[in-house]
């Protein structure tokens, strides 16, 4: 058994360590309050997982500008237009190499071809990127 000083500081340390595991244990669980937004957010988030579509009317009116090029077969502001996107980040269907078409959507105010692009297959299947092929929605004309 410890004695007289040494006793004092392992009950001390050993507060210490009761303390700082109940505070962090509040610390990361999350209020109920905090819990319900979190459940909400998750919910929307797999609806827009679940749907991943856009709306014509919501994109940008540089992809209309793009989607009526792609619909008339050109000509195209950019020289890449139209070669074959290679799908090799796995997020587009799986079809036969050269199924799909990559498209520049211009950008306002960048001297480059920015990050926007429209990925088509055939003319009715066509998807949006605003982040350069990380993600992708199907364009469609209403749901």
């Amino acid at each position: 058994m410890l004695r007289g000083g040494k006793a004092w500081w392992a009950i001390l340390a050993g507060l210490v360590l009761v303390l700082s595991w109940a505070q962090a244990r509040n610390y990361y669980s999350p209020h109920p309050e905090q819990a319900s937004a979190n459940e909400s957010f998750r919910s929307v988030a797999q609806e827009a997982v679940a749907d991943n579509t856009i709306l014509l009317a919501q994109l940008p009116p540089e992809a209309w500008d793009t989607l009526q090029l792609i619909k008339r077969g050109g000509p195209f502001p950019y020289p890449r237009d139209g070669v074959v996107f290679s799908n090799f980040e796995r997020i587009l269907p799986k079809q036969a190499r050269g199924y799909y078409h990559e498209y520049t959507v211009k950008t306002p105010g960048v001297s480059h071809r920015g990050a926007r692009r429209i990925v088509c297959g055939e003319v009715t299947e066509c998807y949006y990127t605003a982040d350069h092929y990380k993600s992708f929605r199907r364009i469609v004309e209403a749901r």
